[in-house]
């Protein structure tokens, strides 16, 4: 039986222990950028310090949940966290779409003479013409093409959102109590996230091998590898959470009613499909 007052968990060691290893990360990057000769090690030190602070930390949760710990309130605060998360996460994207947005819509118009930008491109830049995908003034970020949106990052598009649909599907047989089919559908969400990421690492092999298209490639070049880059990173990591998650179904951790560690996977998932909508309407197609 869970406590009939807000849990409060002994002291851990993993707050100091995640403090250490974003330290010696953040050192391991700074002396990387400055070519120093430990920064890499440094910074992979640190990574994995942190890694197996998150796998450390989560554990200790898992197991205070499986001893009956936990009650209502901790529920409620475990919803919230991840409510609150994940918002964060939502504001983290608008910052890059929001980049995006200014420089199509504002900053290139500008440069290529629009409103107040007439005296600019005439004695700087006369001859830069205000189009999208542009690599910015004096061709800077050299000649690249573009990926269509309606091949590979269409099927990509295609894929996440069946991804989205399996897991639902999970979700339906989690609450029915059907254990093989919870998790026939975890790992379809699984191979269908990993189908998606190889896709991916393709197509930017496709971009910088063949079609010129780099992180240098000017303003274009940047905005759509932080866009798709972070997404991917997202993946990833929901790729890992999905995999847990899974493993958890398969020990049976999760019952009908008591299961919110798989359902803020699926949140999260559900986030990086939203995303990724966004992803394909303004990267790839407008």
């Amino acid at each position: 039986m869970a406590q009939s007052s807000y849990f409060v968990p002994a002291t851990a060691k993993w707050p100091i222990v995640g403090t250490v290893g974003m330290f010696i990360m953040m050192v391991g990057f700074a002396n990387w950028l400055n070519m120093g000769p430990t920064g890499p090690w440094l910074a992979a030190i640190g990574g994995a310090i942190i890694i197996a602070m998150i796998f450390g930390w989560f554990a200790d949760v898992v197991r205070e949940s499986r001893a009956g710990l936990y009650n209502s309130a901790v529920d409620a605060s475990f919803r919230q966290g991840m409510i609150w998360f994940i918002f964060s996460e939502v504001m983290f994207f608008a910052a890059f779409f929001g980049a995006l947005f200014y420089a199509r819509m504002f900053a290139v118009p500008w440069l290529g003479g629009e409103g107040t930008g007439a005296m600019t491109r005439e004695f700087i830049w006369p001859e830069f013409e205000a189009t999208w995908p542009t690599h910015g003034p004096a061709e800077l970020g050299g000649d690249f093409q573009t990926i269509p949106g309606f091949g590979l990052p269409l099927l990509n598009t295609l894929i996440l959102l069946t991804s989205g649909v399996t897991i639902t599907l999970a979700h339906w047989a989690l609450k029915k109590g059907r254990r093989a089919a919870l998790i026939a559908w975890m790992i379809a969400t699984i191979a269908l996230a990993m189908l998606f990421l190889s896709i991916q690492a393709y197509e930017y092999v496709h971009a910088y091998r063949d079609l010129g298209l780099t992180l240098g490639s000017g303003i274009y070049g940047s905005t759509f590898f932080m866009l798709t880059g972070f997404h991917g990173l997202h993946v990833i990591i929901g790729t890992i959470m999905l995999i847990v998650i899974t493993i958890r179904c398969a020990m049976g951790h999760f019952t009908e009613k008591n299961h919110f560690g798989w359902e803020a996977t699926a949140w999260y998932w559900h986030f990086v499909d939203v995303v990724w909508l966004g992803v394909f309407i303004f990267v790839y197609v407008v």
